[in-house]
């Protein structure tokens, strides 16, 4: 079976070629090209397609892979967002993806993030490497004793709270299917509420929720207009669930005390690519970045070798049981 992995980086190719002795059926090509409409004809003559978050996988694209003869698209990350699931249904393509590669790395970050915005830590590493040793302007909040929000309590979301309440900080969770053990066995959520009262109460807000027609935009004027004033708010989740031109609107108000953000609505373009001799223009990202108190990656949040590790694995035995007609790795299925 042969593969063509795109938009492969460095990183990519270490860890694939790590997993890769264990799978002899599979032959592995690696391109640094990004799957468009435009690149999808370099997959004549395979069988099937890996690709990531930032890949271009619909209609077009699909149409073309189709025609090729693509069966199977690997999508070596939890989200799919990227393709046009209802077209490779329609045009008998299997999509599959990798559930839940290291929840811990993704919570984790964002609590690095959070502590970084409110504290202020890259402004003041900047200022000791420039032997500036004041602290003016980097007074932040401690957050034990706080009160945390976090929205969407799965694997992710649950790690988070884990970690928010070894802190010290009193926990809220938001969901519309609320995991009762957080709360009854590992006592890591104080309590389920909705997302109005979590708004009101919680000092550090985090958003783990899923992107659809529904959760858009979910973070807005009015939203943000119903959060404590300070509040510490956090995005590992995806771009499209957050206003970006209300959140700014929040941050200069001072509703917005400290953000740390690893996903924005503007990410695609830049996500995972050098523009540093670039001018950005009429750039929200470059806006956000002018913010003492706004901290940013760019979708950072994964990227540890244990994640990496995972996600090869369980795309490389999807990819084995497709060639051998056996069951995919269990929630990787898309369609």
């Amino acid at each position: 079976m042969k593969i063509l992995f795109y938009g492969t980086a460095s990183y990519d190719k270490d860890s694939f070629s790590r997993e890769l002795p264990d799978y002899p059926d599979l032959q592995v090509d690696f391109t640094e090209t990004n799957l468009t409409p435009m690149t999808a004809a370099l997959a004549r003559g395979y069988d099937a397609i890996c690709a990531f978050v930032n890949a271009d996988v619909h209609a077009m694209t699909l149409e073309i892979l189709a025609g090729f003869g693509v069966k199977l698209v690997l999508m070596r990350c939890a989200g799919f967002d990227a393709v046009d699931v209802e077209m490779a249904k329609a045009l008998g393509i299997k999509v599959t993806r990798v559930p839940a590669y290291s929840p811990e790395a993704i919570a984790e970050h964002a609590m690095a993030l959070a502590l970084c915005a409110n504290r202020r830590i890259h402004k003041g590493y900047i200022r000791v490497r420039e032997n500036d040793f004041s602290l003016d302007g980097l007074v932040g909040e401690t957050l034990h004793g706080k009160t945390a929000g976090i929205i969407g309590t799965g694997r992710i979301g649950a790690a988070l709270c884990r970690i928010c309440k070894g802190f010290g900080m009193t926990v809220l969770g938001s969901d519309l299917y609320p995991n009762q053990k957080l709360v009854d066995e590992e006592h890591v959520v104080d309590e389920y509420v909705d997302y109005d009262e979590l708004y009101s109460r919680a000092d550090l807000i985090s958003l783990h929720a899923f992107l659809n027609e529904e959760s858009y935009h979910m973070i807005n004027d009015d939203s943000i207009a119903k959060m404590k004033k300070g509040v510490i708010f956090v995005n590992t989740g995806r771009g499209g669930l957050v206003d970006t031109e209300a959140l700014i609107r929040g941050i200069r108000a001072g509703k917005i005390g400290a953000a740390g953000l690893d996903v924005y609505e503007e990410e695609n373009a830049n996500v995972y690519q050098n523009r540093e001799d670039q001018i950005m223009m009429h750039s929200v990202t470059a806006r956000l970045c002018s913010f003492p108190n706004v901290v940013m990656t760019s979708h950072q949040a994964f990227f540890t070798k244990e994640a990496l590790g995972e996600i090869a694995r369980v795309t490389l035995d999807n990819a084995r049981a497709y060639d051998k007609g056996e069951e995919f790795v269990a929630r990787s299925v898309v369609c």
